[in-house]
């Protein structure tokens, strides 16, 4: 059973919205959490598929979970987990990935037997997890059998990661706290959920040098003990409501506490001639925005944008600005360094009438329009994309049906309800 949404475009939404807990935060901090054999209580904890998930996995493991979904609490603990062969983890997350390191430290095997993988941006390579589990002392037997086994304890490891992957940076963070001395890593992932994760490890004891940066040193200890973090805001959802206020012409504003996150994305809105106001606790765009492209000031250029590992432009935000880019006046290229299918969800854009020019499998043009018409299209299994065809459509008088969108389930919980509580015109329906 597929889920659609239904669309009637051309209104100005406008309103107040609070952002979810950042599920990408959620999510490595609940496979930390069976580190410990204490309770760990996290807040702020949206209700989302993935998270789902891995509840459901905890308990199947024997694991003391409850999760408050009116109260956006999970309280976890891992306190009878003992050495055996877990199998089955759970599937249609790429998160899965990062519970090998730690089911490995107190189960000490792992079989992986079904497929764990999440969206359909590109290759997700499982090398860098495979490559840090080695060199943390891990046996591993992955082509004849997909299995993991760890016969004592991590080992200390210093390692240089051929590129800032974020969940192999996380995986890194995890087993490194656990092992009997000295961990670097070079080259690690930065990104706001990253970090969320190593304060949480650090409030569970773990002593971590260089948060934030590219280069990070761990000091392993013995045993960590329980916590109680608050995930922050979801800095995805907040930009995604901006640009939703941008592209219908309404004034959305959304209350959130990470403004510190916001430089390169406030920056890179400016350049489709829209302005994110930021106020104490809160950020709005203006109701007047004009979305006009700026040309940059050497003119055999176009103007560009690109999506590469934090502190770059979010890969992961970039179908948001194209989608403003469909729409303002003038030409953007857009540069996804990152993921080499991104792009080819494009054909269902061009059913608005959007014009677009792939230059490679990572490089698109896109050619503002304002005689756009409603359609109905097929979207594919990425979250921001879904939101992107959404924006289009929203933006254009008449109906519009985005199928297969239940994707965007795994990230926001009350996607729809915030939508009509802004004035949108939009309801899910199953096929």
């Amino acid at each position: 059973m597929s889920e659609s949404l239904h669309i009637h475009g051309g209104k100005a939404l406008s309103g107040t919205i609070k952002p979810s807990g950042n599920k990408n935060a959620v999510l490595p901090i609940l496979c930390a959490t069976l580190l410990t054999t204490e309770a760990c209580t996290i807040r702020n904890v949206p209700n989302i598929t993935d998270i789902e998930r891995l509840v459901k996995f905890f308990d199947s493991i024997g694991s003391d979970c409850t999760w408050d979904k009116e109260a956006e609490t999970i309280v976890v603990q891992h306190k009878s987990l003992e050495k055996q062969t877990i199998e089955n983890l759970p599937e249609g997350m790429r998160s899965s990935v990062m519970l090998f390191g730690p089911l490995l430290y107190r189960a000490g095997s792992v079989n992986v037997k079904n497929d764990s993988t999440g969206c359909s941006l590109g290759a997700r390579e499982v090398d860098p997890h495979l490559e840090l589990l080695d060199g943390f002392g891990a046996d591993i037997d992955w082509e004849s059998n997909r299995s993991l086994s760890l016969k004592s304890t991590f080992q200390p490891f210093e390692h240089w990661f051929d590129y800032a992957s974020v969940t192999a940076t996380e995986h890194f963070l995890m087993c490194a706290s656990v092992t009997d001395g000295t961990s670097k890593l070079v080259n690690a992932a930065s990104e706001p959920h990253v970090q969320d994760l190593a304060r949480a490890l650090q409030e569970m004891g773990a002593k971590i040098k260089g948060i934030g940066t590219s280069v990070l040193r761990i000091e392993g200890v013995t045993q960590l003990g329980g916590c109680d973090v608050t995930i922050s805001d979801d800095h995805h959802e907040i930009l995604t409501f901006l640009g939703i206020g941008a592209i219908t012409g309404g004034e959305i504003r959304v209350e959130h506490q990470v403004q510190e996150h916001f430089t390169l994305m406030s920056r890179t809105f400016k350049k489709f001639g829209v302005d994110i106001i930021d106020e104490d606790g809160s950020s709005y765009v203006a109701p007047d925005s004009k979305l006009k492209i700026a040309e940059p000031i050497t003119k055999q250029l176009l103007p560009k944008v690109e999506g590469a590992p934090w502190p770059y432009f979010p890969v992961d935000l970039m179908p948001i600005v194209m989608a403003l880019a469909t729409v303002a006046e003038g030409e953007m290229l857009f540069w996804n360094k990152v993921y080499e299918g991104a792009f080819g969800w494009l054909p269902e854009l061009q059913k608005f009438g959007a014009r677009t020019t792939v230059c490679d499998p990572h490089r698109v043009i896109i050619s503002g329009r304002k005689d756009l018409v409603p359609a109905t299209v097929q979207a594919p299994y990425i979250i921001r994309v879904v939101i992107s065809l959404f924006m289009v459509a929203s933006s254009i008088e008449g109906k519009s049906v985005i199928q297969n969108a239940s994707p965007v389930r795994r990230a926001h919980p009350k996607f729809v309800e915030n939508l009509q509580a802004l004035g949108a015109d939009v309801f899910w329906s199953e096929e």
